[in-house]
């Protein structure tokens, strides 16, 4: 296993041109991501609120954390690695494994195999990488983070140190021997992490000391798996990469194309070839990379996503889509196209039984899709948020959804389950009345002015309520005035057996949603 220290920030820093001494914190939901090690020594932690980490460091400098960012600086790593260790598994931005056994015999020995690797990142500018070796992929990343012996035992029992501290490596059937000092928060599960201390368990060693039949009956599946790396049992294999091969597109117009529809046309041919090559290697695209340059220079680039793999004619969709967005203002000189995500082309084979309605789906509403634009076949993804409106999202068919707000994270405010099934995109001005037929109003305590009993729509339609409940109050986001929103929410049933989801802010009263 292959670690460079501190990843996300050097990155980051190399992307912002900062200097490696910088104390720099990675932002992302308003939390520190990752943090330099200057920022460290002062206090600045993984998980501290932006306003805390910056009270601590007043010179602290925050970055957005970039995920995207972070994988394209690792990708000239893994292409370096692969020229003297192929069979790659990347594990995250920062982090590879590798079979070890074939690269020990190729350079004569494991430390040898660690050093061409160390050298290779070297070159590349990443000094501080370490090498862990060790049976299983959690044991060689906590050998790599904690590099600096050879812990296979000689004929004395002493432990061999490796001269620097960029090389651990563990003997072959010593990995739990290795984990048991470790610490249990070692672990990557926070609700374990803090429960076995409160047992009397405070290191790998002693869980894995407990019977593995015991763990699954008290922990479930999951701390089954934890308790199996803890004991320096690790059935995940190291599933080696498909690089990406040389098969870009590339078609200069002279003279330059001004319309989509004659860009579409002008591609269809490399089109037809860009798949055909990757068919050749065994491949199949799932993430496309279209780059448009226009005549005066300037450029469109985009990564197109795909439920399962493009064909031809779905290339020549993305360009015409992309053309089409009006992010160039010139006529189109080169288009490139390029496949930033591969597959085997065995994993996305069509099933023999069962698959052809989906196909068939697929296929119509692609066919839709290419007369009437990108967006004009959307479709629901639950995500995450307070109000119902926050909790889908809509994603172009054929896209892979990208959902910002997670939907499993504890959203504090938000209306319990079931959520309406109609939910209006615009909400409906209307008006609640009190049995005197008076506007009911809530004070600042949460107090209602008088029980709903009449729901009046803006044309005069009257609904009389049998039921209702709440208010629910909702203060979101009081820190983005633009975003800002502060709600009372209520459900009520009219006579006819609706249930309506209402709202009272500083405007009026809205309908929300219904409940059909």
């Amino acid at each position: 296993m292959l670690w460079v220290p501190d990843w996300p920030v050097a990155a980051h820093a190399q992307a912002e041109r900062l200097p490696a001494s910088a104390a720099l914190a990675l932002i992302e939901k308003g939390e520190v991501f990752a943090c330099s090690a200057a920022a460290r020594a002062e206090g600045v932690r993984r998980g501290m609120r932006q306003r805390e980490a910056q009270s601590r460091c007043p010179q602290l400098q925050v970055v957005r954390y970039d995920p995207a960012l972070d994988s394209r600086a690792f990708e000239p790593v893994l292409v370096a690695l692969e020229q003297s260790l192929p069979g790659l598994h990347p594990v995250r931005p920062g982090t590879v494994a590798v079979r070890a056994r074939g690269p020990a015999r190729y350079y004569g020995s494991e430390k040898a195999a660690a050093l061409t690797v160390l050298g290779t990142v070297a070159e590349l500018g990443w000094e501080r990488a370490r090498v862990g070796i060790a049976d299983g992929l959690f044991a060689a990343e906590r050998a790599a983070r904690s590099a600096g012996f050879d812990t296979r035992r000689p004929a004395d029992g002493a432990t061999q140190p490796m001269g620097g501290e960029a090389i651990t490596i563990v003997g072959a059937g010593e990995a739990g021997v290795f984990l048991a000092p470790m610490p249990i928060s070692t672990l990557d599960d926070p609700e374990l992490v803090s429960l076995l201390p409160r047992l009397g368990i405070r290191t790998l060693g002693d869980f894995a000391a407990l019977g593995p039949s015991d763990v699954a009956a008290r922990f479930g599946p999951l701390g089954a798996r934890l308790h199996a790396l803890a004991s320096g049992r690790d059935p995940r294999p190291a599933t080696p990469r498909i690089p990406p091969r040389d098969i870009d597109a590339v078609i200069d117009f002279e003279p330059p194309l001004e319309t989509s529809d004659q860009l579409a046309f002008a591609v269809r041919a490399a089109s037809d070839e860009f798949i055909e090559a990757l068919l050749a290697q065994r491949l199949v695209c799932t993430a496309l990379r279209v780059e448009l340059i226009g005549d005066r220079g300037e450029t469109s680039e985009r990564v197109w996503l795909h439920p399962r793999s493009f064909s031809a004619a779905e290339v020549v969709d993305r360009v015409r889509w992309q053309a089409d967005g009006g992010e160039l203002h010139s006529p189109v000189t080169r288009v490139r196209i390029m496949p930033d995500a591969v597959d085997p082309v065995g994993v996305h084979e069509r099933g023999l039984w069962g698959t052809g309605p989906d196909e068939g789906v697929h296929s119509a509403l692609s066919r839709v899709q290419g007369m009437i634009g990108h967006r004009g076949v959307l479709t629901a993804t639950e995500s995450g948020g307070r109000t119902v409106a926050e909790r889908q999202t809509l994603v172009p068919w054929g896209d892979r959804p990208l959902v910002a707000r997670d939907p499993r994270k504890p959203w504090p405010g938000a209306l319990p389950a079931p959520a309406p099934s109609t939910v209006y995109e615009v909400p409906r001005p209307i008006a609640v009345h009190d049995v005197r037929g008076r506007v009911v109003s809530v004070d600042e305590r949460g107090a209602l002015s008088a029980a709903p009993a009449v729901l009046v729509s803006q044309t005069g339609g009257r609904r009389e309520l049998s039921a209702w409940a709440g208010p629910w109050p909702l203060e979101q986001r009081w820190w983005d005035a633009a975003a800002a929103r502060s709600a009372h929410r209520f459900q009520a049933v009219d006579t006819d057996g609706i249930a309506w989801l209402l709202a009272l802010d500083a405007e009026g009263w809205w309908a929300e949603g219904r409940y059909d």
